[in-house]
């Protein structure tokens, strides 16, 4: 099972990248941090309040709002599935298996936020997806 909750894991992690960039596009990324991260929400906040951005909350467009949150939901969904990965399975295959999340990244960036990918993203990507294969193979 833990192979299943490592790539799901990649996934979710994959889905925080993507839904974070759209979400912070216009507004400070230390409050976007604490919208969206609760298990630093102390830390983050800390940050906000002591700063000069507090002000900027009340100019968060609706769109960021629904995409910071799904940015946290996707960061929660990663953690959640990576641990119980990592609680079945064995970290040094899980932790590789997991940075599957960088291609399913770069893959999410090159279709959804139409980003370049140049040969030398690919080639890194299909290494990475090779390693992971790697783990996954018993």
């Amino acid at each position: 099972m833990w192979k299943y909750y490592a790539l799901l894991s990649a996934l979710f992690a994959a889905l925080t990248a993507i839904f974070a960039k759209i979400g912070v596009k216009d507004i400070n990324s230390d409050l976007a941090t604490a919208i969206r991260t609760s298990v630093i929400l102390v830390i983050t906040w800390g940050i906000v309040l002591f700063g000069t951005h507090m002000g900027e909350i009340k100019d968060i467009s609706r769109h960021a709002w629904v995409f910071l949150a799904l940015s946290g939901i996707a960061t929660g969904l990663s953690w959640l599935f990576y641990f119980k990965a990592l609680q079945s399975g064995e970290v040094s295959r899980v932790a590789p298996i997991d940075k599957l999340s960088v291609v399913i990244t770069i893959f999410l960036s090159f279709i959804l936020l139409k980003e370049p990918v140049s040969l030398k993203v690919i080639i890194g990507a299909l290494l990475i997806t090779g390693g992971s294969v790697l783990m996954l193979i018993k």
